[in-house]
């Protein structure tokens, strides 16, 4: 890397990086260090008139205060932040070579690197537990210094906050910033409890393809790859529903996966391309069933994550205690909009879209109708946890019919915080019918609808082999997290949301500067000094700029002779000879 591409900070920790390995001090060791203390159970079992306890810690430099022969320093590991007292005299037993601490720790060491401490805990007279150094390792020197955040009575100033970087540059948010840990503290607790739940009673966990010959178990829009070993292209997975039946054909009684969906569709605050949903089917249940069991599992995660069934997202407090509330689907649509759609064809319906001021279009069959009046009218209005039951049944390609109306399916979707959380049926098992529901979304498929879902005849011959009678449910866990941590942008739960290619600066190449004259060696300094294309050198003060490459040269120790001034003259006048 050329020096001219760094900090002045990272210059200097580039230095004090050379400078430990001349005296042979490793900033990158090898060997294993033996930690046996963390921050938070120091704190938490230390005991005044208990004999000090020795201990190994390691972490980040957080903040120091050098004090002449004795130091502070805050230290962050897995679990949080301690306070390290070190001295010279502990550390450098030898008079004679004090350098451990008077040039390793006070002038090659910066916040960010990563030490390790040996020595005894103990409460200084501040009140402050703390560890008493007595050695001193270097584990890792870091080049690049954190970001600066201050804080002062509980208030945050000047503070890692910006969303791009935030979510780009996880890794320095979360040293940075200490709530993000806890969301994915918080996410694996939901994954526990999850799992908790379905293995205690019995359902085994699976694992299903990614890459599919046929995107089915949802209608939405695949991404597309090739196999080139076998020459075919496959999807990624948008659902795994069908594999997941399949088993149930097979003869498991209850089986779940936590999957990686991808969806080639729209991003925003609660939409991630790549996205993780639970599913699970249990045999010789209903949709009666799985509502209960998915509000019961609900509430103990609130509690297990949270301590409590309430949570708060913005200025809305949400109650998970279970049961939660029922409605209809066309009750639904009836209540916010004053329509009854029961019984209307495909026409009316887009004639009542247009009255409800909702955008349709042709390609849209009648379920496809009905969700863009349920999702602009409807949805939004439902804060509390809400099953809204019984869907149109073309609403519903894998759903089994209502018992007592053909025209609706047992089908319940979850609602909370006006969106949907999970989606759940009595699964169709009748392949004939699935096989004419799968027809008709092959019609839709051909009017123009991208979403229509494929025919997989493999999944109707595995249902004609006989599938028991099923419900299924899938649950989306982002948003479940998103919920139960209180977050507003599906990016907050998401390790590395996915985004745009980070923006560069574009620079021409060094060799297209050779034409007008300019030493290869000039081409970085000239182009920190702004002029990073050829083009932009055309009209430029030879006399500022020839200022500039003095002063680069000199901050930065070049060692290159300056051009003289006519020599700069002449490069802007080739350009636009050029």
């Amino acid at each position: 890397m050329n020096v001219l591409d760094l900090s002045e900070q990272e210059i200097i920790r580039r230095g004090s990086l050379e400078q430990l390995r001349k005296m042979n001090i490793n900033p990158y060791p090898a060997a294993a260090y033996p930690v046996n203390g963390y921050a938070d159970e120091i704190k938490e079992n230390f005991n005044d008139d208990a004999q000090p306890r020795q201990v190994t810690i390691a972490g980040r430099i957080m903040s120091r205060r050098i004090m002449g022969k004795a130091s502070f320093m805050e230290l962050q590991d897995s679990t949080g932040r301690i306070q390290v007292y070190i001295t010279r005299d502990d550390i450098c037993p030898d008079e004679n070579n004090t350098e451990l601490y008077n040039t390793v720790f006070k002038k090659l060491l910066d916040i960010g690197d990563f030490v390790g401490v040996k020595g005894f805990v103990f409460r200084t007279q501040m009140g402050e537990i703390s560890v008493h150094a007595q050695e001193l390792t270097v584990l890792s020197k870091s080049l690049r210094p954190l970001p600066v955040v201050k804080e002062k009575d509980g208030v945050v100033y000047d503070g890692f906050n910006d969303p791009e970087l935030r979510y780009r540059q996880r890794y320095v948010d979360l040293v940075v910033n200490n709530d993000v840990k806890n969301i994915f503290i918080k996410r694996n607790k939901i994954y526990a409890s999850m799992r908790e739940y379905f293995n205690t009673r019995g359902y085994l966990e699976v694992e299903t393809p990614i890459l599919q010959s046929i995107p089915g178990g949802a209608a939405a829009r695949p991404f597309i790859t090739h196999h080139n070993a076998l020459d075919i292209d496959l999807y990624l997975r948008i659902a795994n529903e069908l594999y997941l039946k399949r088993l149930i054909v097979g003869g498991f009684e209850g089986v779940y996966e936590f999957s990686k969906n991808f969806r080639n569709e729209g991003m925003d605050r609660t939409h991630n391309p790549e996205f993780t949903c639970m599913e699970i089917y249990v045999a010789y249940k209903d949709y009666h069933w799985m509502m209960e069991f998915t509000e019961q599992m609900i509430e103990k995660i609130c509690l297990d994550v949270n301590g409590t069934t309430e949570i708060t997202v913005g200025d809305k407090t949400i109650s998970f205690k279970a049961p939660f509330r029922r409605v209809t689907m066309i009750e639904a649509i009836r209540e916010f909009t004053g329509v009854d759609i029961t019984g209307m064809d495909e026409a009316q319906l887009r004639e009542t879209c247009k009255q409800l001021n909702i955008e349709v279009d042709e390609t849209m069959g009648k379920g496809k109708q009905i969700d863009e009046i349920f999702g602009e009218k409807c949805e939004g209005n439902y804060i509390q946890p809400t099953f809204i039951i019984d869907y149109p049944i073309e609403m519903s390609p894998l759903c089994k019919r209502h018992r007592n109306n053909p025209d609706l399916t047992e089908r319940f979707e979850l609602i909370v915080n006006g969106k949907e959380l999970c989606n759940a049926y009595s699964e169709l098992n009748d392949p004939i019918d699935q096989l004419e529901r799968f027809q008709e979304q092959l019609r839709l498929s051909e009017k123009g609808d991208d979403e229509a879902m494929f025919i997989d005849m493999d999944f109707v011959r595995a249902l004609e082999y006989g599938m028991p009678p099923t419900s299924g449910m899938g649950i989306g866990i982002d948003r479940l997290v998103m919920l139960m941590t209180g977050q507003t942008t599906i990016q907050e739960v998401l390790f590395f949301p996915q985004m745009r290619p980070e923006k560069t600066i574009k620079k021409d190449a060094p060799e297209k500067y050779a034409p007008l004259g300019i030493p290869a060696e000039w081409v970085p300094a000239i182009q920190k000094a702004g002029f990073v294309t050829v083009d932009m050198l055309e009209g430029a003060n030879p006399q500022l700029l020839r200022q500039s490459l003095f002063e680069l040269n000199k901050k930065y120790n070049l060692g290159l002779e300056l051009p003289a001034l006519q020599a700069v003259e002449a490069w802007i006048k080739a350009v636009t000879c050029h």
